[in-house]
């Protein structure tokens, strides 16, 4: 059976520090291997999924459920929550979020702010655990982060039973999108032409900035004066530099705006609506 070992405290600093991390091989030097092997001294050594007894981990949600969407100079603290079971009790519980192909290979990551999780009892074997890790776009993060991430899990029961594993969950971190939109001229009379242009951007995590992103698909919906829903009129897709551009007939006073669906790299956005008085 495996036992605990002495945990460092990890908060603060070093949970921030730990998101950009070197790659190569999960040693030491890692502020996130380093914080594994603090609460078990043979993890990060890959494979490092272990099950010893009846301990068990389910139920990871990370964020809500959402995808965690930072700006250019975002800081935000999340919460991952997860169930621990064991038939003598959950003694404690620990997790790490990680950015990589494998544990033993990890470019970047997160220690959590709590020294362990906080765990509350729901009845003699089972326990919900919680975490929260606070990313800073400032000074964390670069941008090959964005995408796909994984979360490492370990919980050990009363009678010393534990399970380890590299890959319980997987979500998405994304650099926040903005969309701004145009319609002119304004007012329009009844069958003119109506340009409608804007610019889609995304954050730049290095240089703490947004950048334009072209080659995107953004839909173009309009709001009748009057009405709550706004309905699709056409896709477009920016080019350089984030530019769009399109035209349409005007017909009714309204609301236009762009919308943008996002991908797994980047989160969604949508404009506010601008107003455009047909006559």
């Amino acid at each position: 059976m495996r036992i605990r070992a002495s945990v460092a405290v990890v908060t603060g600093a070093l949970a921030l520090s730990a998101l950009a991390v070197p790659a190569a091989q999960a040693d030491d030097s890692n502020p996130v291997s380093a914080f594994a092997k603090s609460v078990e001294p043979n993890a990060a050594v890959g494979p490092a999924d272990y099950v010893d007894g009846d301990t068990t981990i389910s139920n990871v949600v990370v964020n809500g459920g959402k995808a965690i969407v930072l700006g250019a100079t975002t800081k935000k603290t999340v919460t991952v929550s997860f169930t621990a079971k064991d038939d003598s009790g959950i003694e404690w519980a620990t997790a790490i979020l990680w950015h990589g192909s494998t544990f033993a290979n990890i470019d970047g990551g997160a220690v959590p702010n709590e020294e362990e999780a906080v765990c509350t009892t729901v009845n003699a074997t089972t326990s919900t655990c919680k975490h929260t890790f606070t990313i800073d776009a400032r000074y964390d993060l670069l941008n090959k982060f964005a995408g796909g991430w994984k979360v490492w899990a370990l919980a050990q029961g009363k009678d010393a039973d534990s399970v380890q594993k590299d890959n319980v969950k997987g979500f998405n971190l994304q650099r926040a999108s903005q969309l701004t939109v145009n319609a002119a001229p304004e007012p329009v009379k009844k069958g003119k032409t109506i340009t409608v242009t804007g610019k889609l951007t995304r954050a730049d995590w290095e240089t703490n900035k947004y950048a334009g992103l072209s080659g995107q698909s953004v839909v173009l919906q309009f709001r009748k004066a009057g009405t709550t829903t706004y309905k699709n009129v056409k896709t477009i897709k920016s080019t350089s530099g984030g530019a769009l551009k399109t035209t349409v007939k005007a017909s009714v006073d309204g609301y236009y705006r762009f919308t943008y669906a996002g991908v797994s790299t980047v989160g969604t956005s949508t404009a506010t609506g601008d107003y455009i008085d047909v006559k």
